[in-house]
């Protein structure tokens, strides 16, 4: 607000009070104009006032906005600026990354096509792996077919030459172990025969064979022990008479013994243990060679010239007839077995198997002629 606008009101209150001392003189219509137009202009004043200040605060603001946005702008600017830098260097990294892609491109097609070769020559590898391994398995199974066979015919020739029923089950139990590594399920037939004529050889057993020439061997071994059956010895009597003294003087010049019925070579102890070594001795060969009969009869013997020659009181002889009758015990007539069928099976078989490769390339040969 000037100067000027305030010296008019300043004027105006002198002139207010002689108005009023000469209301009565004057009239009042035209005192009453003139404050009517003072009012107004005054408002008229202050209306500008106030506009003129209104228009400079927002001159006064517009020019701190117009500050602000210039150095907005400018910040933005140098925002800008450094955009288009970065951008600039995206790009060019962008075409040497496309750049990097398109040889990227090119090696993977390239190595796929590599991949695609090397696949099928994988392929084709593993064609003739599997090839191979069919020759090696149908090998490996004709080795082990063979070796089945081979063991049943020795099993059959062992129990039927040596009567041998032990080693017999022995050979069947690898000839069943041998075929379960066959990988054809047509031969299962064939092993269900092996191990039931392998159960019918472990039934007809006798007893343990080791067991029973261990105890022979002992009884050989313990016969020089025993002792002989004593000799007969000459009748004294008390009677002093002339037949008494008589038989006493010829006593010394003759004497009478029995013998039990014995030849009289027998006599000699040596010849007696001898004889009897002799029987367990083929006791024991009969046993080596699984021939019951002669080894029962060999024991009976033995038996008998134990009791014939030596001291069957003696507990030690009692002992050994007693281990003599338990062998004898054990010595049980065997079970004769039927083998061979489980052999005439598997050849029979290997026979009709020897013919499928025949029709199954002669088919194909049949198939390709025109």
């Amino acid at each position: 607000m000037s100067q000027d606008d305030l010296t008019p009101e300043r004027n105006t209150a002198p002139t207010s009070v002689p108005s009023v001392t000469t209301r009565a003189n004057q009239p009042p219509a035209p005192a009453r104009s003139g404050g009517g137009t003072l009012a107004l202009a005054l408002l008229l004043a202050l209306i500008a006032v106030v506009g003129v200040g209104y228009v400079a605060w927002r001159q006064w603001q517009l020019s701190h906005l117009g500050a602000a946005a210039i150095r907005t702008t400018a910040s933005l600017q140098d925002r800008v600026n450094t955009l288009e830098h970065t951008l600039s260097g995206a790009t060019g990294q962008s075409n040497v990354l496309l750049q990097r892609l398109n040889d990227a491109d090119q090696v993977n097609r390239s190595l796929r096509e590599e991949l695609l070769s090397q696949d099928q020559r994988v392929r084709d590898l593993e064609e003739a792996v599997g090839r191979l391994s069919e020759k090696t398995l149908s090998g490996q199974d004709a080795m082990r077919l063979d070796e089945t066979e081979a063991l049943l015919r020795m099993g059959t020739e062992r129990y039927t030459l040596f009567h041998d029923a032990q080693g017999a089950a022995q050979a069947y139990a690898l000839a069943s172990q041998t075929l379960a590594g066959v990988n054809d399920n047509a031969f299962d037939g064939v092993r269900q025969s092996i191990d039931a004529e392998h159960e019918a050889l472990v039934k007809s057993q006798s007893g343990d064979r080791q067991q029973m020439l261990d105890s022979v061997v002992q009884l050989r071994n313990d016969l020089p022990k025993l002792p002989l059956k004593p000799l007969d010895e000459p009748v004294t009597s008390e009677n002093n008479g002339v037949w008494a003294r008589i038989r006493h003087a010829l006593y010394s010049v003759i004497q009478i013994q029995r013998d039990n019925g014995a030849p009289v070579d027998i006599a000699d102890t040596r010849i007696a243990r001898e004889l009897v070594a002799l029987d367990l001795a083929q006791a024991q060969a009969a046993l080596i060679a699984w021939d019951d009969d002669a080894c029962s009869a060999a024991l009976k013997r033995a038996d008998a010239g134990l009791a014939a020659q030596f001291d069957v009181q003696a507990p030690a002889v009692q002992q050994v007839r007693e281990r003599i009758a338990t062998l004898s015990g054990q010595l049980k007539p065997a079970i004769p077995v039927q083998l061979g069928a489980a052999l005439s099976e598997l050849r029979n078989l290997r026979a009709v198997h020897a013919l499928k490769p025949d029709t199954d390339n002669a088919a194909p040969a049949a198939g390709t002629k025109p």
